[in-house]
């Protein structure tokens, strides 16, 4: 009689991919109709493939939701646009400055247009009747998203409130909310940004060329590295030079700043992470600066 053949151990990655497909299933079990923060960042291109390995070999049961500043990267919009084609996925834009226009948000005098999210995102939340939304945040990103729970439930304001948040013990996660309430949900918020890397080496999932190194005309504000755009810049006094860069993070691009790296390949980049001691927001997200609290000021206003 032949001996058994010996377990593989399970990854951390592995591990982490688990509970992230498992909690998705929950979002389809739960929940009528839930939607998909999809933005063609890394995070929610990483929660797209987990969804199409969850759902296999059908589409996934979500609407991918974009809330569009209208100062995002060219190069993020069509690799946004072939996602969505690739895996015949659905998508709904809310675009920002529809709200502009009918003055239901006001243009900023700094021009940075990711604070005015909020209203366009629960305005199409509840335009829409999502009743779950999907996001990609982690709990490493920056510390207000340390407080959330994998679950997260928001009242009929679409409103954060930290002393309402659950207990989640042993993978049970409790979606009941009262009629008008959603709620928010973070499958991959154990994952950290080096995970995420790992996540995208092990299965060789493609991003914009944006997250690599590549030359680029910047200007220096505030210790950020910026690309000039339709958003405004560079500003008397601000020098536009060549550097080599890479994004940590795409967003708005009047506020979200590139690094100097020589970064060109995943490898490189997974090396890169393990050496930084900021974080990817810290290190290029102009709009988390406002002040010590922005994030969380802005989470109990209704922003993801």
């Amino acid at each position: 009689m032949s001996a058994p053949a010996k377990e593989r151990a399970v990854t951390g990655i592995e591990q982490l991919e688990a509970e992230a497909i498992h909690v998705l299933r929950e979002v389809a079990g739960e929940f009528d109709k839930p939607a998909l923060l999809f933005s063609g960042g890394k995070d929610s291109t990483v929660l797209v493939h987990l969804a199409v390995r969850a759902f296999a070999p059908v589409a996934p049961p979500f609407t991918l939701v974009h809330v569009d500043t209208g100062h995002n990267f060219p190069e993020v919009l069509r690799f946004r646009d072939d996602i969505v084609e690739r895996f015949g996925l659905r998508l709904h834009v809310a675009e920002v400055q529809d709200w502009i226009d009918r003055g239901a948000v006001k243009e900023r005098e700094d021009g940075m247009r990711n604070p005015l999210q909020t209203v366009p995102l629960l305005d199409t939340i509840t335009g829409q009747k999502y009743d779950a939304v999907i996001g990609g945040g982690r709990r490493d990103e920056e510390r207000s998203r340390a407080k959330e729970r994998i679950f997260s439930v928001r009242d009929s304001f679409g409103r954060w409130d930290p002393r309402r948040q659950r207990v989640e013990l042993w993978n049970l996660y409790n979606g009941m909310h009262s009629p008008g309430e959603h709620v928010r949900v973070f499958p991959i918020s154990n994952w950290t940004e080096l995970d995420v890397w790992r996540y995208v080496q092990k299965h060789d999932i493609e991003l914009p060329s944006l997250y690599f190194a590549h030359s680029r005309e910047v200007f220096q504000r505030d210790g950020m590295w910026l690309t000039s755009g339709q958003w405004g810049g560079p500003a008397e006094g601000e020098e536009t030079v060549e550097k080599t860069v890479r994004y940590r993070t795409v967003g708005d691009g009047s506020c979200t700043g590139a690094v100097e790296s020589d970064a060109a390949t995943v490898d490189d980049i997974i090396a890169e992470i393990k050496a930084s001691r900021l974080t990817e927001r810290g290190a290029s997200r102009a709009d988390d600066r406002m002040s010590e609290a922005a994030m969380e000021d802005r989470k109990r206003e209704g922003y993801f």
